[in-house]
């Protein structure tokens, strides 16, 4: 593959789980999400696709540097990481949203939090921006799980269906 089709195709790729993720929180939001106890202090639903677009796009291209300048077995264990989260990544929202399994999109949520720091650190001696392009990320996530948490104590005797 080309370096110019790696970078696009690697910086997109994100995405594809993005898009699917999207249709299945819009498809909740009205009739569950909107009935949840949610804290104050959660970011506003309108915050969620340029964030998410951002950092979609900040973590494919952190991958294509990382495919670009990486070798051998320290690649591979970057890059596995890195599609490991993309995986934990992608399941949240069907697990948050479409299952309304809150407790498990939780526990499932600091799994990828885990996994994201890892990958941060795999990242570094290959190619420092690449893992500087995950930090924000990795900040989003840990919002993002506070608010799940918070989600979850707040519902987890109501039945909202």
């Amino acid at each position: 593959m080309s370096l110019s089709k790696a970078a696009i195709g690697l910086t997109l790729l994100p995405h594809l789980g993005g898009f699917h993720g999207g249709y299945i929180t819009r498809q909740n939001i009205k009739d569950w999400y909107e009935r949840l106890d949610r804290p104050a202090w959660r970011p506003p639903n309108w915050a969620f696709p340029p964030v998410w677009t951002a950092l979609y796009t900040m973590m494919g291209y952190a991958s294509y540097l990382i495919y670009r300048d990486g070798v051998g077995d320290s690649r591979t264990r970057a890059l596995t990481l890195y599609g490991s989260q993309l995986v934990l990544n992608w399941l949240w929202t069907p697990l948050f949203f479409g299952y309304h399994k809150i407790g498990l999109a939780f526990a499932e949520m600091l799994v990828l939090l885990a996994n994201i720091g890892l990958c941060i650190g795999a990242f570094y001696p290959i190619n420092r921006t690449a893992s500087y392009l995950l930090v924000p990320y990795f900040g989003w996530v840990t919002m993002a799980s506070a608010v799940t948490y918070t989600v979850w104590q707040r519902n987890k005797n109501r039945e909202i269906l």
